[in-house]
C-alpha cells in the first residue's frame, strides 16, 4: 500500500512542521530536569556574569530573529534522512529540499527494507508527481500557509512570554561555548491577536540558547493549563502535554531541527479527542551545492539505491 501522506508533512523542518511545533503544541511540557539529567554539568562552561547582565528578553529577541532566518533559509538546500514514529506509522524517508519545495521518498518501513510492492507504489507516487505538477502544487500551497503561520507566531514570542534566567543548568555537550538558559512563561499582558496565538497562553518551559550564535539548541515546553482556541470551538488543548525539540547547525550555518517529540491531548471542533504522540529524528545531512527543480529532486531520490538494512 502506498503512503499517500508522503506528499505532505515530508519534513519536521518544513514550514508546516515548524508551524505545528510553534502552534499546535509549541506549547507543551518540556520534559524537565528528569529527561535532561543525563547531560553532565561539566559538558560545557557556564555563561559568565557579563552575559547574564543582559536583559533575558534580549536573548529571546535575537534567537527569534535567527529562527526566522532558519524558517525561510534563503539560498540554502539540504538532503537528509528523517525517521518518524507516531500512532500511524514508523518510517524513514530520504528528503530533498528543492527550489520548489520539499520532496521525500520512503526508504524504510517499520525499521525494515521496503517490500517490492511497497517500493513500486512509492515510485509510482513520485512519478505521478512529476507527470502531474498540480499534485505537487497542493503541497506548495500548504507549505506557503505553514510558513506564514510559523512566521507570525515566531514574531509574537518575545512579547508573548516573560523570560527569566535559569543559571546553573546542565549545558549541552558538543558546542564551543556556553548556553544561556531561559525559563519562559506567558506574559499576563499579552493579548493574542489571532486564534492560533491563543495557544501561547498555556505554554511554559525552558530554552537553551547558544551564546555564540544566538540560536536555540534545545527547547522544552509544557501545557500547564487548558487552552481553548476560538473559545474551545476550534480546539481545546488539555494540560499536561509536552514538547521537546533540539536543533543544530548541520553545515554552512544552516540550523534545523534534529529531534522533536510531542505528547498532546487535543479535542478538535467540539467533537473528537485525539492523543498525539510523535517522535521525529533527522540525520545524515548533506548541504546541496545549489537549487534544483522538484522534478530533478524526485529523479535524484529514485536513482538512489534503497538501504539493505
Amino acid at each position: 500500500m502506498s503512503d499517500k501522506s508522503a506528499t505532505r508533512d515530508t519534513t519536521c523542518f518544513s514550514p508546516e512542521r515548524r508551524a505545528r511545533l510553534i502552534c499546535s503544541a509549541v506549547m507543551v511540557v518540556l520534559c524537565s530536569a528528569g529527561c535532561f539529567a543525563a547531560i553532565r554539568q561539566t559538558a560545557a562552561s557556564q555563561p559568565d556574569a557579563s552575559q547574564l547582565r543582559v536583559p533575558p528578553r534580549s536573548w529571546a529577541v535575537e534567537a527569534t530573529n535567527n529562527e526566522l532566518v532558519a524558517l525561510h533559509h534563503p539560498n540554502s538546500y539540504l538532503r537528509y534522512h528523517m525517521h518518524i514514529v507516531d500512532e500511524h506509522r514508523n518510517m524513514t524517508r530520504d528528503v530533498i529540499e528543492s527550489q520548489d519545495g520539499t520532496v521525500a521518498r520512503m526508504i524504510l518501513r517499520d525499521d525494515r527494507p521496503l517490500t517490492p510492492e511497497e517500493d513500486k507504489d512509492e515510485r509510482q507516487r513520485l512519478n505521478d508527481m512529476i507527470a502531474h505538477p498540480s499534485e505537487f502544487a497542493g503541497h506548495i500551497k500548504d507549505d506557503s500557509k505553514g510558513r506564514k503561520l510559523a512566521d507570525e507566531l515566531l514574531r509574537l514570542m518575545p512579547d508573548a512570554m516573560i523570560y527569566t534566567y535559569a543559571p546553573g543548568q546542565p549545558q549541552i555537550p558538543g558546542l564551543a561555548g556556553p548556553q544561556i538558559v531561559l525559563d519562559y512563561a506567558p506574559n499576563p499582558d499579552f493579548k493574542p491577536p489571532s486564534i492560533t496565538a491563543e495557544a501561547l497562553t498555556g505554554l511554559k518551559g525552558r530554552a537553551w540558547i547558544d551564546a555564540k550564535t544566538k540560536h536555540v539548541v534545545r527547547m522544552e515546553g509544557t501545557i500547564f493549563r487548558p487552552v481553548n482556541l476560538g473559545w474551545g470551538v476550534v480546539a481545546h488543548i488539555y494540560p499536561g502535554g509536552t514538547l521537546l525539540l533540539e536543533q543544530a547547525d548541520v553545515g554552512s550555518g544552516r540550523w534545523v531541527f534534529t529531534h522533536f517529540t510531542e505528547n498532546l491531548t487535543v479535542r478538535a471542533l467540539l467533537v473528537k479527542t485525539v492523543n498525539v504522540h510523535a517522535k521525529i529524528d533527522a540525520f545524515d545531512f548533506q548541504v546541496l551545492p545549489g537549487p534544483m527543480t522538484y522534478q530533478d529532486a524526485i529523479r535524484m531520490l529514485l536513482s538512489t539505491p534503497l538501504p539493505k538494512k
